[in-house]
């Protein structure tokens, strides 16, 4: 393969010059991996990406994880025709959005009622909106690591110990803004515990990722949400689950499904979309019922149940709704998870997995990961040498150590297979710590 790929050096130079810092999210650039072009990408077909160069790739990075079916599955395309001949965007309510709000009340009970949106940072921004009506309440409990969209309340950085309040963690977030935001440590309930001792009386929820998929794959210990859930309704504080990456990339359903804990509110997107643009948020009726045009909270969108992507979404439950596309994917992720980690292992590195479903993460640190400081101290020198020596051999991952490796309905196992063929030489030439 061509690894000098000159053509995305080439569009990226172009791009520096009229988009902001190349790229249209910072999650695309390769600051993190050592710098330079990123790789522009021209076609996706069943497993694979294809570059600007004619380079194939075994993408594994599913675009952050929308990309649980692959790349233009037949009946994706078919679907996203058949909608395209009937217009893509009315303005009005249509028919495709009911059949899709119930849908996802058959997977998820807990979605009492539901509100479609275009993106996960659309449906936070707004579920976190809806819980502070609904409770009267101002404040919003975090865990440190976790990203829940680029709104304002989810900027916020931890402050010294669980009962101080957040600081910004981007600029033109307002401290006012921080104020309203407490950050505690994922895994820990302890710091959960004196954060709602101390500001219980004024936090409307505490939101979370019940399974970690913002840096890297961390799963809950035993028992962990289901104590979550009953400190916040014990200081009369809502939960709110963040599923935009794990909702029917996990399980059929989300995390919720899997581990049979409900939250109060839940907010989706990602894998549900089916390749488009596509976010929800929704729980329990008398909750969502303060949304407008029932109650004082507002919230609208031109775009939100467009008949494009509720008919797309509609596509893509059927086809992971068959009998045993989740079993299968878990056996893949499961394969290539232990086979990666016996490849590093073999070679000498000292590698940690955190795996769930069909999305995985290899930390290079001592200790498995159970929250954010045990993620940081994964070694970033030797994730971006892994990260460039894959991409050298054609498997494309996220540019990112606190990312995951994410499989689709499209890959084979021979597609597994020449995955750890190119692990073995990836860690051979790996530099020891």
């Amino acid at each position: 393969m061509n690894t000098s790929r000159e053509r995305s050096a080439a569009y990226y130079e172009r791009a520096l010059a009229r988009i902001v810092g190349g790229v249209n999210s910072p999650a695309r650039s390769f600051k993190a991996v050592g710098g330079g072009a990123p790789v522009f990408m021209q076609r996706g077909q069943g497993p694979y990406l294809y570059d600007v160069d004619g380079n194939r790739y075994i993408d594994y990075l599913a675009a952050y994880g929308p990309g649980i079916l692959g790349h233009a599955h037949p009946e994706i395309v078919a679907a996203i025709a058949r909608a395209a001949e009937g217009g893509t965007l009315y303005g009005t309510p249509t028919p495709w959005e009911v059949e899709l709000a119930e849908r996802l009340h058959a997977a998820l009970p807990a979605l009492e009622r539901v509100r479609f949106v275009s993106t996960g940072t659309e449906a936070v921004m707004s579920a976190v909106r809806v819980a502070r009506a609904f409770t009267g309440r101002p404040k919003v409990i975090k865990m440190e690591g976790c990203y829940h969209g680029h709104s304002d309340f989810a900027l916020i950085a931890a402050g010294s110990g669980p009962s101080q309040l957040g600081t910004p963690d981007s600029a033109g977030v307002t401290e006012g803004v921080a104020r309203d935001v407490l950050t505690v440590p994922y895994n820990d309930l302890a710091s959960l515990g004196e954060a709602l001792d101390a500001w219980g009386r004024e936090v409307a929820a505490v939101i979370i990722e019940p399974i970690v998929g913002n840096f890297g794959v961390v799963n809950p210990a035993p028992g962990y949400l289901e104590s979550v859930k009953r400190l916040a309704h014990e200081h009369g504080a809502l939960l709110i689950f963040d599923e935009v990456i794990t909702a029917f990339r996990v399980a059929y359903g989300g995390a919720q499904t899997l581990l049979g804990v409900e939250p109060d509110l839940t907010t989706l997107g990602k894998a549900i979309g089916g390749g488009v643009p596509l976010g929800a948020y929704g729980g329990r009726a008398e909750i969502m019922d303060w949304v407008a045009p029932l109650g004082p909270a507002y919230q609208a969108g031109t775009l939100a149940g467009n008949p494009l992507s509720m008919q797309v979404a509609l596509a893509a439950l059927d086809i992971l709704g068959r009998p045993g596309v989740y079993e299968r994917l878990e056996a893949d992720s499961a394969y290539l998870a232990d086979g990666l980690v016996a490849a590093a292992r073999r070679h000498g590195h000292t590698v940690q997995l955190g795996r769930a479903g069909s999305m995985f993460t290899l930390f290079f640190c001592d200790e498995p990961v159970t929250n954010y400081k045990g993620a940081e101290r994964s070694d970033p020198r030797q994730f971006a040498a892994m990260f460039r020596g894959f991409l050298d051999r054609g498997v494309l991952l996220a540019p990112s150590r606190f990312e995951a490796w994410m499989l689709s309905v499209q890959h084979t196992r021979a597609d597994l297979e020449e995955t750890l063929a190119a692990a073995d030489e990836v860690f051979a030439a790996l530099p020891r710590t």
